[in-house]
């Protein structure tokens, strides 16, 4: 299915555009909060977040589930470190690269974190039908993938 091209982009119909005010909407929804409860900038709870699932992550590996850059991921992950929410141990595999966990302090604002996290993922959500969040979610996993599918035009 392909869309009709029109002869005067409209912004506001511009799905990258679209995407992006979403995502910065509710990513700054939910940093507010994190900032004023826990002191936590954007990078920092999405580090977190990852970090929470899983009981620890390289940089790289970091960049990979967030698509955060690499300089945005070093940031938190430093700030994470400084404020003892999280600890790096030297990668046995590779002597470039540390591993990252959450600290015990990390873990027990991570445990607090996530019921944020959901309450306000139920307020955004709040008036779609069942049918509607699937599908939501469908999309959004086929832009993704999409998205990561497309080469960069060359020259």
């Amino acid at each position: 299915m392909s869309r009709k091209a029109t002869t005067a982009p409209v912004l506001a119909d511009f799905l990258p555009y679209q995407l992006s005010i979403a995502s910065n909407a509710v990513s700054g929804r939910i940093a507010q909060l994190y900032q004023e409860r826990f002191g936590l900038k954007v990078g920092e709870w999405r580090i977190m977040a990852v970090l929470g699932e899983a009981d620890e992550r390289t940089q790289r590996e970091l960049v990979a589930l967030t698509l955060m850059d690499k300089v945005a991921v070093n940031r938190a992950c430093k700030a994470l470190v400084d404020r003892g929410l999280a600890a790096r141990r030297p990668n046995a595999q590779d002597g470039r690269s540390h591993h990252l966990a959450l600290t015990e302090e990390g873990r027990g604002i991570y445990a607090q974190i996530m019921p944020l996290a959901r309450e306000s993922e139920a307020q955004l959500l709040e008036g779609f039908t069942a049918a509607e969040e699937e599908s939501l979610r469908a999309l959004l996993a086929r832009v993704r993938e999409r998205a990561g599918s497309i080469a960069p035009e060359l020259g």
